[in-house]
């Protein structure tokens, strides 16, 4: 299996939490997240939406890029997300994982509400 070096950022929603991460795996990473397999703080919070991805030709320069990364005040990594997707597209549309599913919140119309 050829591995992949990468830094990236899921995040729960627009300007949502945010994770920062390294894998040398990047798509079975993504796998794992959407489907919940690991446990801990993406799971938790849901960012489960890849915003932004670096690849790395080796291990070393990518967990180097994390730190940088993790260490970065908040508004610093909302703007480096938003320098390359103002939208905060699930990028990982783009290597063929399915859409996130919407989340199904009960409707609040006349039939449901109280008056």
């Amino acid at each position: 299996m050829e591995r992949t070096p990468a830094v990236y950022i899921v995040a729960s929603q627009k300007r949502g939490t945010v994770y920062i991460g390294v894998t040398s795996n990047p798509i079975g990473r993504m796998i794992q997240y959407r489907h919940g397999i690991t446990e801990g703080f993406v799971t938790k919070y849901g960012a489960t939406r890849l915003v932004l991805i670096e690849f790395f030709g080796d291990m070393e320069n990518a967990i180097r890029r994390e730190k940088q990364l993790k260490a970065w005040h908040r508004a610093w990594k909302i703007n480096l997300i938003e320098a390359t997707n103002p939208g905060w597209r699930d990028l990982a549309l783009d290597y063929g994982l399915d859409p996130l599913s919407t989340p199904r919140w009960p409707r609040l119309d006349a039939e449901t509400s109280s008056a």
